[in-house]
């Protein structure tokens, strides 16, 4: 969430974007252009072909502990080639040998094109994605890796202040390094619950120990994470739901600007009513609570259905509806997919004490 948006952030794989006006002046000019003389014609000729970007097979070279049930892994070209470029705040999704889909930041240097860098903590409650990559990777495994993408870019600002709960540091040490590097005004506060838990706290301290600030074994209140703001930062923030709750609503009484934040686990239902899912034309009927989601309840009569990012950007988790109306939540799902009986359970829904059909 973005209070003013200072400078154009690359796009999701880290190409510059084009200045808002003339992006918006093309695209009107690429679907209004006449298709000269061709009336079957419905894309425009000067537009190049949709190009999907093949996946990437990485190798583990990399797999150490790093904190207290958190490992940090390397991931590189089999041959030693050089990998595809990305910027601070991005993230890879993998798929684990066992089929399962995950997201994780990336927290090495983009300067550093031979590997890449992430970290897991351990979910002992989790979907089994993080014991699997404790428990049963080691190096050599290959897996099957999507390209760099960047849902939480750095827009460069000259005041930042970077607020980080647990796990969550892992996007903004890249942030912190970049800052570091181009000379801008830079804080980080990182909290955690112990010392031992928390990842890379001695690397953010041989970079700038003076810049980070440590709130150990405590919960703390959204004015003391902004406590350390300037006037006009920009804050950075990543960690567990209720502490980027507790920052949104105290940013209003503090001196910073801009807020941008990335969750790493799925956002709190707001606005939710209870309703029910049907697996199959004549498959038993769940009820689905206001305050969980279709997937939750899903997963608990079919504990293989494929997820990862729980927040309706990933299409891992994509379903599709027999009969029903669906209340579409998702970030991802185009229209026509839509209008086609596409779903993603994770956080869409349906109107109070309806009904939706899966095929499932």
């Amino acid at each position: 969430m973005d209070r003013t948006n200072p400078q154009a952030p690359p796009d999701l794989y880290g190409r510059p974007q084009a200045d808002p006006f003339m992006r918006r002046l093309t695209a009107f000019g690429d679907r209004y252009t006449p298709a000269l003389g061709s009336r079957g014609l419905r894309r425009n000729p000067r537009l190049p072909a949709p190009r999907a970007l093949p996946a990437l097979v990485l190798v583990v070279t990399g797999h150490r502990p790093v904190a207290e049930d958190v490992v940090e892994l390397r991931l590189a070209d089999p041959s030693g080639g050089v990998l595809p470029g990305w910027q601070p705040g991005a993230h890879l999704r993998l798929t684990l040998p066992s089929g399962r889909e995950r997201h994780y930041s990336l927290c090495g240097d983009p300067a550093d094109r031979t590997s890449y860098r992430i970290a897991v903590r351990r979910l002992a409650d989790g979907g089994g994605g993080s014991r699997e990559i404790h428990d049963e990777l080691h190096l050599g495994v290959r897996l099957t890796v999507r390209r760099p993408r960047n849902g939480f870019p750095f827009c460069g600002e000259q005041r930042l202040l970077l607020l980080a709960g647990g796990i969550g540091v892992t996007p903004l040490l890249p942030i912190a390094r970049e800052a570091q590097r181009r000379g801008l005004d830079w804080h980080l506060v990182y909290a955690g619950r112990t010392l031992a838990t928390m990842p890379f706290v001695e690397e953010l301290r041989a970079l700038a120990p003076e810049r980070v600030t440590l709130l150990v074994g405590r919960i703390p209140s959204g004015a003391e994470l902004l406590e350390s703001a300037r006037p006009g930062s920009a804050v950075y923030c990543c960690g567990p739901a209720p502490m980027l709750a507790a920052v949104q609503r105290a940013l209003d009484e503090s001196p910073a600007g801009t807020l941008h934040f990335e969750r790493f686990a799925a956002a709190p239902i707001t606005d939710g009513k209870p309703f029910t899912v049907q697996l199959g034309a004549d498959g038993p009927t769940l009820d689905v609570p206001a305050d969980r989601s279709a997937l939750d309840v899903l997963r608990e009569a079919r504990p293989d259905l494929p997820y990862s990012c729980h927040q309706g950007f990933c299409g891992t988790c994509r379903l599709h509806v027999l009969s029903g109306t669906p209340e579409h939540r998702d970030r991802r799902l185009t229209s026509e997919e839509r209008a086609d009986g596409a779903l993603l359970p994770c956080v869409s829904r349906a109107a109070e004490g309806d009904r939706l059909v899966l095929d499932i």
